[in-house]
């Protein structure tokens, strides 16, 4: 009785839902395609066959492909790649961490990398707070994502001895069906970043972006392409899209029922210290949350409590409603924390012990990272 069934319902109709769907069929259509792989064998080819070489490509491949597809289908897509590159064992175990943290990493750049990132664009619609640009997004989250990227790739790479790589039989030309994949896809890239405002620049073209990542999955199904057919939509993870639902609903409980304003009191006494202490608390607490529980489902609990903190505060909504979505995304230590860490353990080559060890390393440099790229660089945006 804490909502209505309609206000409930209304939840899983979320238009954030219907731009995830848009592109769980786009992620569908590369797999099907197999153009992953050509993306997967071209950046390969760019990295000298050592160790280290071979730990960036990994990780750089699977950041930028999770920028635009799930960081869940990105991170299954490449760790039998990863698998298959090398006998070594120590070696296979930094490997599938490069898959995993670099999935996650990527996740962060656009808005459809990973499902915390919708969720707060829901929020923010929800909320009537001014939106965050498809490009504004990507200019405010590359460089950290970058800077993550160099780190999480010398720490992985440091005390790897040299060993044999696997040959990785590929080839550079592209079939009929890939090429036609591949320009729908700078396509609708293109258009995303023409149709995202980048204030005080550039107002963009006005069209939504849901209905954008919506119109281009649906041109999966169109026969002149055939990509896919109705038997394909069985491979829609359904699961995470009721997810969604639930997590718009339990936020809505939250705000409605004043919960969220209560935790938020208890959190005012650190109201007075300095912003950038306070935003290093706020990624701190989130990011270790999220060890213990899914980070799409602590999302949607914890923005209607930063905002309301934010809101009592008389603090930058949007700037600590972002540091807490990135950080979700940001926690390594353990399986249930990111899709990724979940599919790293699945994978059979390292232990919980392993994880935690690099993953506590990484936590602690991803929330100096963005708390400093909060307090120095996103304040300029909002």
């Amino acid at each position: 009785g804490l909502l209505t069934t309609k206000e409930v319902a209304s939840s899983y109709a979320n238009p954030i839902i219907f731009l995830f769907l848009g592109g769980f069929m786009l992620a569908i259509a590369t797999q099907k395609t197999g153009l992953h792989r050509v993306i997967a064998h071209k950046i390969l080819k760019t990295f000298p066959a050592t160790p280290r070489g071979i730990i960036f490509s990994m990780a750089i491949t699977s950041a930028l492909l999770s920028a635009f597809l799930s960081n869940t289908t990105t991170a299954l897509l490449l760790i039998s790649i990863a698998l298959f590159l090398t006998e070594d064992k120590t070696l296979k175990i930094r490997l599938v961490l490069a898959v995993a943290y670099g999935s996650s990493i990527g996740g962060i750049i656009t808005p459809i990398g990973t499902p915390p990132n919708l969720i707060l664009l829901g929020f923010f619609e929800s909320q009537s707070l001014a939106p965050i640009g498809f490009m504004q997004w990507i200019v405010m989250t590359l460089p950290l994502a970058i800077v993550m990227l160099i780190i999480m790739g010398v720490v992985l790479s440091h005390g790897v001895q040299s060993c044999h790589i696997a040959d990785f039989e590929h080839t550079d030309r592209m079939n009929k069906a890939q090429k036609q994949l591949s320009l729908i896809l700078i396509a609708m890239v293109l258009l995303l970043l023409v149709n995202s405002p980048v204030k005080p620049f550039y107002d963009g073209l006005g069209i939504s972006e849901k209905g954008i990542l919506l119109g281009f999955g649906l041109l999966m199904f169109i026969p002149f392409f055939g990509f896919l057919d109705w038997e394909d939509t069985k491979k829609i993870p359904y699961e995470i899209i009721f997810l969604f639902g639930a997590g718009f609903s339990i936020a809505k409980a939250f705000l409605d029922t004043g919960f969220a304003g209560e935790i938020a009191d208890l959190l005012i006494t650190f109201s007075q210290i300095d912003t950038f202490y306070l935003i290093l608390l706020i990624a701190a607490f989130v990011t270790f949350s999220t060890e213990i529980t899914s980070n799409t489902a602590l999302v949607s609990m914890i923005l209607p409590v930063i905002y309301a903190l934010a809101v009592e505060t008389g603090l930058n909504h949007q700037l600590f409603l972002m540091v807490a979505t990135v950080c979700a995304s940001y926690a390594f230590m353990l399986p249930i924390a990111t899709p990724p860490n979940a599919i790293a353990m699945s994978s059979g080559v390292i232990r919980i012990k392993d994880m935690i060890a690099r993953g506590f390393l990484f936590n602690i440099i991803g929330i100096l990272m963005i708390s400093v790229f909060a307090i120095f660089y996103w304040r300029g945006f909002f």
